[in-house]
């Protein structure tokens, strides 16, 4: 069974996003602030953000960025899904494809879509 041995580093915390008439921005942002939210960023496409990575590389991109995310290593969530380490970190680096086997795999102890590993 996955026990997540972690706190997710975004405890507390989330994001939200809002779509209205430009001259109602500023009285939104001042209304959130009086709720408690404080920062404000511009969302960048992240093909933007992110030109030089293809869309076979992806996956394990996304792989890597929801193990960190949770904390956990390698051999961390090679025991939670029984995925030999050596292959998840070949996964990682796009050496080796992860399956759709293995993305629902990943997917349950993510708690994530298992098609954005695919």
């Amino acid at each position: 069974m996955s026990v997540r041995t972690k706190e997710h580093l975004t405890k507390g915390m989330c994001t939200l996003r809002f779509v209205g008439p430009t001259d109602q921005a500023q009285a939104a942002r001042e209304t959130l602030e009086d709720f408690g939210f404080h920062k404000v960023e511009e969302a960048v496409p992240w093909r933007d953000a992110f030109p030089d990575l293809t869309d076979d590389q992806l996956p394990g991109v996304v792989l890597r960025g929801a193990r960190n995310r949770e904390g956990l290593t390698q051999v961390e969530l090679s025991r939670i899904t029984g995925i030999p380490q050596r292959h998840i970190s070949e996964m990682e680096n796009g050496k080796r494809n992860i399956g759709k086997d293995r993305a629902q795999k990943l997917a349950q102890v993510f708690h994530m879509d298992y098609r954005i590993f695919l």
